[in-house]
């Protein structure tokens, strides 16, 4: 799998540009905001986006994503239906942040755990992973040992718990049971800073010692 983070909004939020480098078919996961810049970035790498992939219901990993689909015409899809009154509430977080304006939204498709999304050859298995929001899942390609994780965890630290229907405890036990036994191997790319491995974060992460 193909892939380029392009950092945005004043949040330093990293969207995913995601291609299969055989068919070009590309996937744009949590486009939360500056349209323009991540237009540029699909035009530079000469893909056709089929799909935009979300993982949870924060604005600034949804901020665009509507803007996006209508400009491609192409499907929202994601996050778990459980993040419906995040969503809903995008109106509300525009003015808590300092955002323009956005939208309630409603995806075209919600994904459930054990369901998987296609991106041209590639197969992303889809993973609930609440406690930084309800509904917030994470996107895995098996073969190329890549995982998309969101807020879920991070190069030294964990997705925050503190917002509405947040749970520390709910977290921390998807990440052991869910994300730490597909391998130390794996690369994950967060929704926030660099990257990193889940052998790195399963030894060296103060969160999950």
């Amino acid at each position: 799998m193909n892939y380029q983070t392009i950092p945005v909004t004043s949040f330093e939020q990293n969207c995913s540009l995601i291609w299969c480098p055989e068919t070009n078919t590309a996937a744009i996961v949590d486009p939360g905001g500056d349209a323009g810049k991540i237009q540029a970035q699909v035009t530079e790498q000469g893909v056709t986006v089929s799909q935009i992939l979300l993982t949870h219901g924060h604005l600034d990993h949804v901020g665009a994503a509507a803007e996006l689909a209508k400009f491609y015409g192409v499907p929202v899809v994601g996050p778990h239906k459980a993040d419906t009154f995040w969503l809903e509430g995008l109106p509300t977080q525009s003015q808590m942040f300092g955002f323009p304006n956005c939208a309630p939204l409603t995806p075209d498709r919600w994904l459930e755990e054990g369901e998987t999304v296609q991106v041209g050859n590639l197969l992303l298995e889809i993973l609930l992973c609440p406690g930084h929001t309800p509904g917030h899942i994470v996107f895995y390609n098996r073969a190329s040992r890549l995982l998309i994780s969101g807020d879920v965890i991070f190069n030294g630290g964990v997705g925050r718990t503190d917002f509405p229907q947040g749970s520390h405890s709910d977290l921390i036990k998807a990440i052991k049971t869910k994300l730490l036994p597909l391998g130390d191997d794996v690369t994950f790319l967060p929704g926030h800073g660099p990257e990193s491995t889940l052998g790195r974060e399963r030894i060296s992460n103060p969160f999950l010692q």
